[in-house]
């Protein structure tokens, strides 16, 4: 979505109500699981047609921001849902095989953006963020080591045990504890070797390929608010997307 949320007039006529249903979503109107109101009572609010609102639903729809229930009603995607917890975790055992995902906890620290992660997240360098690095276990077998950086202001009391209590889950954790939903990801893939650090942690020897995963993930209004690069065991796993 458009980052210039304030001035949405030259817009098509859905577009604009799109843009202020997302300026309610920020401003924490609806929070992550409530029903929002009707078409109907949008319409009014809005004094457009009821058709304007529901084209401008279906859109949010679409991108994973609202959620259409038939016979219940219209509400705000939530992470902490079973089938969208893990939506953006796409390694995928060979044999299809469903397995228990956890934790294991490396380190939480406070750090200062260097360039790149200035840039990808839209802050000046040297500005403090908070840095995560743990272990993602499946079925207890560590398959991702995950590097996580997130600018410290919005996530003003991330600590070690919120990282554990997640679960697997961190975006989950974000919602629920800061208040800030992932709505979308751009992710960067590429092989590489494990360094002496990356090789101690998965139990490989270093040198050993792995998939690198680059991600970039953004809060409403199209803010990037995570960065993170997972360095994925792969031997019988692989990667899954889906195209449309």
């Amino acid at each position: 979505m458009d980052k210039q949320l304030g001035s949405p007039s030259y817009r098509p006529l859905y577009d604009q109500i799109k843009v202020l249903i997302t300026q309610s979503l920020i401003g924490g109107e609806w929070r992550p699981g409530d029903m929002i109101p009707s078409e109907i009572d949008l319409a009014q609010r809005f004094k457009v047609s009821q058709g304007t609102v529901r084209k401008a639903i279906d859109s949010l729809a679409t991108e994973n921001i609202l959620i259409r229930r038939q016979g219940k009603g219209t509400f705000v995607a939530t992470h902490n849902q079973d089938d969208v917890k893990l939506r953006f975790l796409r390694l995928t055992a060979e044999n299809g095989q469903k397995e228990i995902l956890q934790n294991e906890f490396i380190s939480c620290i406070k750090n200062k953006a260097n360039v790149h992660i200035g840039k990808v997240l839209e802050m000046k360098a040297g500005a403090t963020t908070i840095e995560v690095k743990r272990l993602l276990t499946f079925s207890g077998r560590p398959l991702i080591y995950d590097h996580i950086i997130v600018p410290a202001a919005p996530f003003k009391g991330l600590n070690r045990a919120k990282v554990e209590e997640s679960n697997g889950s961190m975006y989950s954790m974000y919602e629920s504890q800061f208040g800030v939903r992932m709505i979308r990801a751009e992710e960067r893939i590429k092989a590489v070797a494990a360094d002496a650090e990356v090789a101690k942690a998965l139990g490989l020897k270093e040198g050993y390929p792995l998939l690198s995963i680059e991600r970039v993930s953004f809060t409403y209004g199209d803010k990037p608010m995570e960065w993170r690069l997972g360095l994925c065991l792969t031997d019988d796993h692989h990667y899954m997307s889906e195209l449309e």
